[in-house]
């Protein structure tokens, strides 16, 4: 790239602190990893990061640029997402109400890559900060090569991230917390979804 040493440096730290935020995607990785373990976690982590990589590539292809120009695209697209995270939510809140010692069912690993992929591209904010990042980060006239070697930086960082959420949340002190109190989890789980799906469907292109 033709940017020193220290910018992708400062863009990569902020993208990892972006990437590691808690948000609809970090919940939905820690949730699994402490509910069903660490190759729930990971496969969670596998779906939302391959939803990152989508709208990167879309971002590179100009899709965010699409969506500030029609409005209509990013409401669309808003609108599924925020359904998408209700549904978690009245999920998470039906959990916390159903009776407690029912033994668990760990999903199929790919219904929750699934699930973490659907969190992901449901969010139409994802690519306008993939559009951003790249605006901000390349030099005018960048080539393609340029593009996708900064992609693929960010792209290695967000996965790094959800990769330690999955490892960090389904250890056994996590774990064993999360059992010990997972009623008032699945509550909290049930009203951070449910604010990220209400924060999303008011949410205005910038």
């Amino acid at each position: 790239m033709s940017m020193s040493l220290s910018d992708p440096l400062l863009i990569i730290a902020a993208w990892a602190v972006a990437a590691g935020s808690p948000g609809p995607a970090t919940l939905a990785i820690s949730g699994a990893a402490m509910a069903q373990g660490r190759g729930s976690g990971l496969a969670t982590a596998a779906g939302v990061a391959c939803g990152s990589a989508s709208w990167g590539v879309a971002a590179a292809l100009g899709m965010s640029a699409l969506m500030l120009a029609h409005a209509w695209v990013f409401s669309a697209v808003k609108v599924v997402g925020a359904a998408y995270l209700l549904y978690l939510a009245a999920r998470s809140l039906w959990r916390a109400w159903q009776a407690q010692g029912a033994p668990a069912t760990v999903p199929p690993r790919g219904r929750l890559f699934m699930r973490g992929l659907l969190v992901h591209l449901t969010n139409p904010k994802a690519v306008l900060a993939w559009g951003a990042v790249f605006a901000v980060a390349l030099p005018g006239g960048a080539g393609a090569s340029q593009v996708w070697q900064l992609f693929a930086l960010l792209f290695a960082t967000s996965a790094v991230i959800f990769v330690a959420y999955a490892l960090a949340f389904s250890v056994g002190p996590v774990a064993r917390g999360y059992a010990r109190l997972q009623r008032a989890f699945d509550v909290a789980f049930g009203m951070l979804f449910g604010a990220a799906g209400l924060k999303l469907l008011t949410a205005r292109l910038p």
